[in-house]
């Protein structure tokens, strides 16, 4: 069964997952040297944060751990994370979307900030509806038939994989507010949707392993059961200390303005 997928699948699903992504490193890299001639020099360490999450993405998807990922759910659990949590969390990070306003044409730029501002994208970057493609869409992967099905069809592997990021960078873009959001919710509404996530993801992995899914050995489900619950709370953990310092950054000013004026009227 696992031959059976290594040639089903192939090298062609492999460059076409790829591609895009090589296409936007060089498309921020060109988007940097633009913004750097206009206007004063783009943060070194946003675009090392690109160039680090495309990277864990294209070796997710190509390459002989791709590969490998074919016959051993462990190896795929292991590209899946690199895929759908630390690329999209550092890909977040290197707010592409800061950097294209600043290197558009006005016009585009303006069409962009309409297209940010619309119902269809604040509707999909909204905690709860991030976090339902995100988590939920694991849930249908590793819950039904649709694992062992993607490995039989090349269409459906690359459409998943896609999903996974996307879904992915669409959570952490949800919870943590780097890049300009004009629909913006609560740090407390974010915190107890990312609390519910985080629980829903935890218990995914264990339902993994304790139910492989199909056509996957029981001891190659265990371990990338506990793959997935520990390498995605260490990833998350990230996610955490970023929202909670922002909200500490958030709500200290005005604890200390507050203070100062009550200080005032006692004296």
């Amino acid at each position: 069964m696992n031959h059976e997928h290594h040639h089903v699948i192939g090298m062609g699903a492999q460059v076409i997952l790829a591609m895009p992504f090589v296409i936007i490193r060089v498309l921020y890299v060109l988007a940097v040297i633009n913004s750097n001639r206009r206007y004063k020099n783009w943060p070194y360490y946003r675009t090392v944060f690109w160039i680090m999450g495309v990277f864990a993405a294209i070796v997710a998807v190509a390459g002989p751990l791709a590969q490998r990922s074919h016959a051993d759910f462990t190896m795929h659990m292991f590209s899946h994370l690199l895929l759908g949590m630390l690329a999209p969390l550092l890909m977040v990070l290197a707010t592409p979307i800061t950097l294209l306003l600043r290197t558009l044409p006005v016009a585009l730029a303006r069409r962009l900030t309409r297209m940010l501002k619309s119902t269809p994208f604040r509707i999909v970057t909204d905690p709860i509806v991030a976090s339902v493609l995100n988590v939920g869409g694991l849930w249908i992967l590793y819950a039904t038939d649709l694992y062992a099905a993607m490995h039989e069809n090349a269409l459906l592997h690359i459409l998943i994989h896609l999903h996974i990021f996307l879904a992915g960078y669409l959570f952490t873009f949800s919870m943590i507010y780097i890049d300009p959001v004009s629909h913006r919710t609560s740090f407390a509404y974010r915190s107890i949707v990312l609390t519910l996530a985080l629980a829903g993801h935890g218990i995914l992995s264990k339902y993994i392993y304790t139910h492989p899914p199909t056509g996957i050995p029981t001891p190659q489900a265990e371990i990338g059961g506990m793959l997935m619950y520990y390498g995605g709370d260490a990833i998350d953990c990230v996610i955490i200390f970023i929202l909670c310092y922002q909200w500490y950054k958030a709500t200290r000013p005005r604890t200390i303005v507050t203070m100062s004026k009550r200080h005032s009227g006692m004296m």
